[in-house]
Formats: C-alpha cells, structure tokens, sequence
C-alpha cells in the first residue's frame, strides 16, 4: 500500500534522521524505473545493514536513458517504494547524482548493487565519486550480493514503446557489436582536431500569449513573456562536438554592429577557438523567432536580422588568409553553409583543395531557397543534407530518393552520403551499399538544429572510421535529443549519450 508518510523531502529527511542519531542510517539510490523483484531483495537486504533505510529517486529531469525514459514518472516511482515494508523513508533527489544527497543525510552505508562491483564499468564515474563523498562523512560504501536483474532490460523487452524498425535495428546492432566496442569507438574520436567553418547565428526565442486583434488594425497582438538566446549556426555544431574531441576551431564572422561577441564568448564550450573576421554593413546574424507559449512547438513569426550578401574582397581574402594558416593542422573540416554570404566560390575552392577529411552540409532556408544548394561544392568526403534538399539540388520530386543520393556520390566522389528523413530516420551510401535507422525522437519540442547535432556527431564518427550503423544510431540518437529541447542551448554530453546507447542494447 502506498505510504505517503514516508514521501519527504531531502530536507525533511534529514531532520528527522538528525532526531535518530543513535540509529545506523542506510541510504540507497537509483532511478527505480520498472519495479521489480531484484529491486526488492536489494531494498531487503540494504535494510539488513542498519536501522533506517532511506531511498532517493533520480528526477525525471536527470534520467538520461534515452528518449521515453523514465517510463514511470517520478511521482509513481515515489509512490512505488513507499509502499515497500522495508523502506522507511523516500524522496526525489535534488541534484544529477548522489553527491550533494550524500553530504547532506550523511548515511553510515551507501548500498549499491553487485553490478557495481567493478567501478570501470561505471562510464559515468559517479560511483568513484560517491564512495569518496560517504567517506568524507565518515560512512562506508557496501554492495549488496542479490541477482542483478536490469530494468532496462526488462523494459526493452516486455514494455518498449519502439516501433518494430527500431526493434529490428538495434537487434542486428546488438548481434554485431558490443557497449565496449561503442565506448571504444568514442574515445578513439579524442584526439581528432576538427576545423568549422560557417556561419554562426544567434538563435533567440520569444515566449509570447496570443492577446487578440488589435482594436484598430487587422493585426495579432501578443504578450511578450519571456525571452532566451541561443549560440547557433556553426557555434552549435563546435559545442556539440566539444565534449567528444579535445580540440575545436570555428572560423566564421561577425558584424561591425551587434556583434554579440561578447555573449558568443559566454556560450561556447572551453575547449573550442574562437577566430573571425568582421563583416562590413552587418550584423553578427540573429534569427528571432516568436512562439505562442499556450502551445510551445507552434511558431508564429520569424524575424531575421542579417545581411547575406557575399564577402568583399578584403574580408574574402582576410577569411581565405585564416583558413590557409591552419587548416592543414586539423584531420577533420567540417562546413555549415547556410548560404549566407560566408562560403564564397573562392572559399570552396580552398576547403575542398586544401582539407583533409572534408564534411559539407548546406541548408536550404527563406533567404536562399531560389539558389542555394550542394551544388557549389565539387569534392566532399563527406556530405549530409536533408532529403527535400536533395531533391532540390537535382530540381527532381519523383526519382527515388536512393538514385539520387548515388548520382551526387559519384559527382562529389564523396566517401559517405547521409540523407536525413525527419521522422522516417536517415540513410547512408558507402559508395556501394545503402544503411538505414529509424529516427528515434518521441518527444518533438522544435526542430531546429537537429540537422546540425546529427553532422556534428556523424561527420566525427566518419572521419574516425566508426562503422555506419553505429555512426547512424549515434547521430539519430543525438537529434533525438536535440528536438526534446527548445532552441539550440542543448549540448551533445558524450556519457549522456553513451548511456543511452548502453540502455537500447541491455
């Protein structure tokens, strides 16, 4: 039966705990999501080791398992343990890991499964971390000797609400590679030195409330709310990219007026280099779009400020004089040409002369929809463009999709084309065989920048020789992530990711 009396609060726990002083404390932590038997004879057996049992809940806001997790909301969860004999008391953590929870209830016993016998199979590294944050309150950190049975498992199996491509897929993903084979892959990406070049755009949202027609005019007058502002354009692809690679370079421009510099310089990761040049008679591009907060994925107006004619010469040349002094230094270029004046015939000509692994994508948006496409571009290792891009760059609606995805290979004599489809997933050409996934969002807040998270992710994972169909999963899986969230603040976080990845093969 449910207890709400043993329901707390981190800090009501801890004032009771303080009034039992004499009492050993317990605590226990984890997300809980699918109940089961091997969760019992933990608590069971937790309780055993002292006189209090305490269990804390990851929030739902820090489950970071994958698109649909957790299963069960926080609430239920709560609900869930409290009726469990054997627990005394159980709260919602406040914080990502256990740490802060740690300091503050000050357990005699932090009690972990056997599955965390071995710490170097924790990819997180919390639980090196716990252990020294109950030490550091004169606690122990204990293990508990039950089966080890896995939610996620049992979830995959028995209550997953992926589609039958899905399933398919990480079935034969799981038949030809292992979670370390993955992790491997991943951190062979470190060392690679990666070049971008594009346009950065700043990304800002206004929250509005829909008041009505104005009283005298035929126009829709709203409430302003709130506003937020975003890194985007090419500094979103560098910060995604950031936390898989040790070294990050963006060439790009700002304006000589609303520069915005210094909030760029705020809103990029440590570990990407900042180098542009100024663009006359511009402004550093701004991208405001206005959304109805009543229904937070419908936008009602965009309002650009930008100029998107090309460079003149001095600042072309100024460009062409940054790229030629390092990009020999870097194994990876990848450019984001969102056909705003930045990529010149001269600048291509340069990229595609002088890069090692070249990765292009261009996207085609209001400014540039009647001329801006692929098609600029004559030599690319990589390409990654968006289906309907496709179809525009070859003005063709009705071949397959797949039959113009080879003709561009063999004209840029590219080594991997990956097509986007939104929600039917992406595809790739190796230059003799097609790959596809399935998308993998079930949570769709706003499109924008799932384009740019699944380059970024995809053209690392190519140019460091991953295989295809961990390099789609990994890109589908970040977009995924990247359309949960309003705007293009989110950044890829690699553990993030990884255990989202270690929680579809469980």
């Amino acid at each position: 039966m449910i207890n709400n009396k043993k329901i707390l609060t981190i800090a009501g726990i801890k004032e009771l705990l303080i009034k039992k002083d004499r009492n050993t404390i317990v605590l226990c932590h984890g997300v809980f999501d699918l109940l089961h038997i091997g969760h019992i004879k933990y608590f069971e057996e937790a309780k055993s080791m002292g006189d209090i049992l305490v269990v804390t809940l990851t929030p739902d806001a820090f489950v970071n398992k994958g698109a649909g997790r957790p299963v069960f909301n926080q609430q239920l969860r709560l609900e869930a343990i409290s009726a469990l004999e054997c627990v005394d008391y159980v709260a919602i953590n406040e914080w990502p890991t256990a740490i802060e929870t740690i300091q503050t209830l000050k357990p005699d016993f932090y009690v972990k499964g056997p599955d965390y016998k071995n710490y170097a199979d924790d990819i997180s590294g919390n639980i090196e971390l716990e252990q020294k944050a109950v030490e550091s309150v004169g606690g122990k950190i204990k293990l508990t000797k039950g089966q080890v049975f896995s939610s996620s498992n049992l979830i995959n199996n028995f209550f997953s609400n992926n589609n039958p491509e899905q399933k398919k897929f990480i079935q034969e993903l799981k038949h030809n590679f292992s979670i370390s084979d993955i992790y491997g892959d991943l951190d062979r990406l470190e060392n690679l030195k990666v070049l971008l070049v594009g346009e950065t755009i700043i990304d800002e949202y206004i929250f509005c409330r829909s008041i009505g027609k104005s009283g005298k005019e035929p126009v829709l007058v709203s409430q302003k709310l709130r506003s937020e502002k975003y890194a985007g354009g090419v500094l979103s692809v560098a910060n995604h990219l950031s936390d898989f690679c040790s070294k990050v370079k963006v060439v790009t421009y700002l304006g000589d007026r609303d520069s915005q510099q210094n909030f760029i310089e705020k809103n990029i990761s440590d570990n990407v280099e900042l180098d542009f040049i100024i663009k006359s008679k511009s402004p550093t591009i701004l991208k405001t779009r206005y959304i109805d907060d009543d229904s937070p994925k419908t936008k009602t107006q965009g309002i650009y400020d930008l100029n998107d004619e090309n460079l003149n010469e001095v600042e072309e040349k100024d460009l062409l004089g940054k790229l030629t002094a390092c990009i020999e230094d870097y194994d990876v270029i990848i450019v984001v040409d969102y056909g705003h004046g930045l990529i010149t015939p001269n600048i291509v000509k340069t990229l595609e002369y002088k890069s090692g692994f070249l990765a292009v994508n261009t996207q085609l948006n209001s400014f540039n929809a009647a001329f801006h496409s692929i098609s600029k571009y004559k030599r690319a290792d990589y390409i990654c463009v968006h289906s309907g891009e496709l179809r525009h760059d070859y003005r063709n609606r009705n071949d397959k999709i797949e039959s113009l995805t080879e003709k561009l290979s063999k004209r840029v004599n590219s080594k991997f084309v990956t097509i986007t489809h939104g929600r039917k997933g992406s595809m790739v050409f190796n230059g003799e065989k097609f790959i596809y996934c399935p998308a993998f969002a079930q949570k769709v807040v706003d499109r924008v920048g799932a384009g740019d998270t699944l380059l970024a992710i995809t053209s690392l994972c190519f140019a460091g020789g991953i295989d295809e169909r961990i390099t789609l999963l990994l890109g589908n899986l970040s977009a995924a992530e990247t359309v949960a969230n309003t705007g293009t603040g989110n950044k890829l976080n690699k553990i993030n990711l990884l255990k989202t990845v270690e929680t579809l093969l469980k």
